[in-house]
């Protein structure tokens, strides 16, 4: 009998060969798998690596523009490296590019200014300005790393009218005066130049009325005292109109000070802390009384600008009651030790002297914007009358009233002192316009209130 082969070797047999069959499509099943997940890997990666587009940031947004317009744009694109910014203006069809700029490698963040090329030929009425950036984005190809913004804008090439009221202002060196007028269109910025001061102008009503206070600084020869109106409308067109004003000279004292090492003793140890590469009081002190002075007067500046838009005194400013005047307005300082000039400033105020810790009076009603020590005026409070006046009290003992407190004229807000820089207990009394100190003493005077302020103001 002749033997068969088992039926079992031939099962094995042929499962190898179906397994063996299936070993290219297993592989390249497992390839693909394998690119697959690289490739999700790689636009991950790119994802991340590109961080998304840039951002566009565009100012300013007044809805009107004009050729005196000057636009900046901020452009910040988070990973990827900036490639181009392009900026077009388009009017009735026709197109003008504005702007081209290719970066630099590793550019991240780019402060762009620009305006409307004058020779562009753009007519008043609509124009649209299209900006679009892109970066150095791995998916540039699918859209990424590209960003725009669309602005419709209004242009404008009619500056404001402006109309002064009629009148001529006297104004003496480091004093003070007053103007009316109008802006025949609505205005970003307006008020009244003197050199590099700018003192805003407030409105009055919703006519484009204005009433605005500037000063003489005490320093500014006559001939230059040449104060204008200035008004900027939202275009950015700008009207200017000078007013009739005539400087006046004024003759300020000198003093000659000794500065004691008693007085360095009692007082350097207030500021001993802002200067710790200073070893005595007197270095502490020349270091202090002409770089912290500077830094004072400077910060009267911003606080000028806490006011009301509306004016809150009346009459004349009230005076310490019984006080001799010390020093006044104006007086330029010589500052001598042991014998040698180590410094020269000018006093920007008025010293009263009373009884020690007498109180002190709001010299007229308004709203404390201040209340704390400030430099060489140790404990100080400012008090904002409305439209930039502001009134000064220094070198209190204590404070009587808080930042934000409205005061009624007359009120007590403090005690005079010895503080800062004081040499013993007065008052430093100052008067301030829109951050400019000027004279005290003619808000003192009843009468020239009415004729330098109150009349140029139709009150």
């Amino acid at each position: 009998m002749k033997l068969q082969p088992m039926p079992k070797n031939r099962n094995v047999h042929n499962h190898r060969v179906l397994h063996a069959d299936r070993g290219p499509s297993h592989f390249l099943r497992n390839l693909l798998i394998i690119c697959g997940a690289a490739l999700v890997c790689l636009i991950l990666f790119a994802l991340v690596r590109d961080g998304g587009s840039p951002v566009l940031k565009l100012s300013p947004q007044t809805g009107e523009a004009s050729y005196a317009t000057k636009f900046t744009m901020q452009l910040t694109s988070p990973r990827s490296e900036l490639k181009e910014l392009v900026v077009t203006a388009t009017q009735e069809g026709k197109r003008v590019e504005v702007l081209r700029r290719t970066f630099a490698a590793k550019t991240l963040n780019h402060t762009e200014t620009f305006q409307l090329p004058r020779k562009s030929g753009f007519k008043q009425g609509s124009i649209e300005l299209s900006i679009s950036a892109r970066s150095h984005a791995l998916l540039s190809f699918l859209g990424r790393g590209r960003t725009s913004l669309t602005e419709k804008l209004a242009l404008d090439f009619i500056p404001p009218q402006i109309s002064v009221t009629p009148g001529i202002h006297n104004v003496y060196q480091g004093g003070a005066a007053a103007i009316a007028f109008t802006v025949s269109k609505p205005v970003l910025r307006v008020g009244v130049t003197v050199g590099r001061y700018f003192f805003p102008a407030y409105q009055q009503g919703g006519k484009g009325a204005y009433v605005c206070y500037f000063g003489m600084p005490y320093d500014m020869p006559t001939t230059d005292f040449k104060p204008r109106v200035v008004a900027e409308d939202k275009a950015g067109n700008e009207a200017v109109q000078y007013i009739n004003a005539l400087g006046i000279p004024r003759n300020f004292k000198s003093d000659s000070l000794e500065v004691p090492d008693s007085f360095l003793d009692s007082k350097m140890g207030q500021y001993s802390a802002m200067y710790p590469e200073l070893k005595t009081p007197v270095e502490i002190y020349k270091r202090m009384n002409s770089e912290l002075r500077k830094q004072n007067v400077s910060g009267l500046l911003k606080i000028g600008l806490d006011t009301s838009p509306t004016q809150t005194w009346s009459g004349a400013f009230l005076r310490l009651p019984n006080a001799a005047g010390r020093a006044g307005f104006g007086d330029q300082r010589d500052y001598y030790y042991n014998g040698e000039k180590i410094d020269h400033e000018t006093h920007m105020g008025v010293d009263l002297a009373s009884v020690a810790g007498a109180a002190v009076p709001a010299a007229n009603a308004g709203r404390v914007v201040m209340a704390q020590f400030y430099g060489i005026y140790g404990n100080c409070i400012i008090l904002d009358h409305g439209q930039g006046l502001q009134s000064l009290y220094s070198h209190l003992s204590k404070f009587e009233v808080a930042k934000g407190d409205t005061v009624k004229k007359g009120q007590i807000i403090a005690r005079t002192g010895a503080t800062g820089l004081a040499g013993g207990d007065h008052l430093h009394f100052g008067m301030i316009v829109s951050g400019l100190q000027v004279s005290p003493v003619e808000w003192w005077d009843e009468h020239w209130i009415h004729d330098n302020i109150l009349k140029h103001i139709g009150r």
